[in-house]
């Protein structure tokens, strides 16, 4: 197919909602006193079940000793292995389409830890399957399913409602325990029921980033036999912190930074924004926003850690933004290629993925903006923004463990 009108897609949201704005929404209507009368769905839509504790109808609910399952090999209808078949618009305008297919046989399994989705009442989610994460595992997640079997437990995360009561992100540690104790007992089934041995890639976001920096920093960063099962972290908008000017220390001893694309056993992270995040920043600046919620609130000494997705090794790079096509094109992603360059910037105490737009005038494909405020930056695009290179980073570091443990 051909298109050169690419002006009627629409902004890129992420699963069809933003998190930041949901936060606002969801503050203002406490406040008036309507969140009890319209209910709590999905985040595109209604959840899929009829009441409390009922079983979705799609994916069917998935129990393994106690772990409700979001994505695992062999449930059906399972989000992270929906259609990849993406339509590429390129600067100029006219577009084509690819066909692309989950791998069915991969020996490496990601272990993915989703964001704040949930739009239930109470403070922590209960284990239900909604709609909220089911779109978000698709935009987020599914494309993984190229390079990995994906494996993501529903857990009790703090939902929107829980964090609007806390605009700084300084969550109550009570909540933040329920949310990291549910994600490790689904890390624990995982790791007893599934793994088999098989060398794992960890991929979080948001609230997802900060308790998987808890789960690598208690069960894998001081393990030898997990560690060596590293094969990549992506922890992105969570605020992976090192010692200044280091490429190690901080969140974890033994994991360090991304230095070049021939390496595994590392950790990509950056949360995105335009420009310097401001002083009251919620990403990208140590002690302070989505870094509390790991329990990192010391600031000497300490730096955010930024490896650019796109340039492991440092510099500018072009990013290869996927997006879901909303409806946009008949494919169910967009591929918008070369539309940003990013670099990771440092200055006045913050660390930062800078994304700016890397084509002139002409290219009238839509861009990402700060939904939100300066305060957020890009964070609800942090992943699509550079989801092609992230599954490239993938495959790159499941290359380099092949070839460092090929002999055992």
């Amino acid at each position: 197919m051909h298109r050169s009108d690419v002006r009627a897609f629409p902004a890129p949201k992420v699963g069809g909602y933003s998190l930041a704005g949901l936060l606002v929404s969801m503050a203002l209507a406490l406040a008036l006193g309507l969140l009890a009368a319209t209910g709590a769905g999905g985040a595109t839509g209604p959840a899929r079940s009829d009441g409390p504790g009922s079983a979705p109808s799609s994916p069917q609910l998935s129990r393994v000793a106690g772990t409700v399952w979001l994505c695992r090999p062999g449930l059906s209808n399972d989000p992270c292995t929906a259609s990849l078949d993406t339509t590429v618009v390129k600067a100029s305008g006219p577009s084509s389409v690819v066909d692309v297919s989950p791998a069915t046989r991969s020996p490496f399994d990601c272990f993915y830890v989703y964001p704040t989705v949930s739009r239930e009442l109470s403070t922590n989610a209960d284990l239900r399957v909604q709609n909220a994460e089911i779109n978000v595992a698709i935009a987020q997640a599914s494309r993984f399913s190229r390079v990995c079997r994906v494996f993501a437990p529903i857990y009790r995360q703090v939902t929107l409602v829980g964090l609007a009561a806390y605009p700084d992100l300084e969550v109550p540690s009570s909540y933040g325990d329920i949310a990291y104790d549910s994600l490790l007992a689904g890390f624990r089934d995982y790791l007893v029921k599934f793994n088999n041995g098989r060398p794992i890639v960890f991929i979080g976001h948001s609230q997802g980033a900060a308790i998987l920096i808890k789960l690598l920093a208690s069960s894998v960063d001081n393990d030898p036999a997990l560690r060596k099962k590293l094969v990549l972290a992506i922890i992105l908008g969570g605020d992976v912190e090192v010692r200044t000017g280091s490429l190690e220390g901080g969140s974890f001893q033994h994991i360090p930074a991304c230095s070049r694309p021939d390496e595994a056993g590392c950790v990509i992270a950056y949360s995105s924004f335009p420009g310097e995040p401001p002083a009251s920043a919620l990403f990208g600046r140590p002690g302070q926003g989505v870094a509390l919620q790991s329990g990192q609130a010391d600031k000497a000494d300490r730096q955010v850690l930024c490896v650019n997705p796109a340039a492991l090794a440092g510099g500018a790079a072009d990013l290869d933004s996927f997006f879901p096509s909303e409806g946009a094109v008949p494919t169910p992603w967009v591929e918008f290629p070369g539309l940003y360059s990013a670099r990771c910037e440092t200055e006045g105490g913050a660390t930062w993925l800078e994304v700016k737009k890397a084509t002139g005038s002409l290219d009238k494909r839509p861009v990402v903006t700060e939904d939100a405020g300066a305060d957020w930056g890009y964070h609800t695009d942090d992943v699509n923004l550079a989801l092609g290179n992230l599954v490239v980073d993938v495959a790159s570091a499941e290359a380099a463990w092949t070839a460092e443990h090929e002999h055992g």
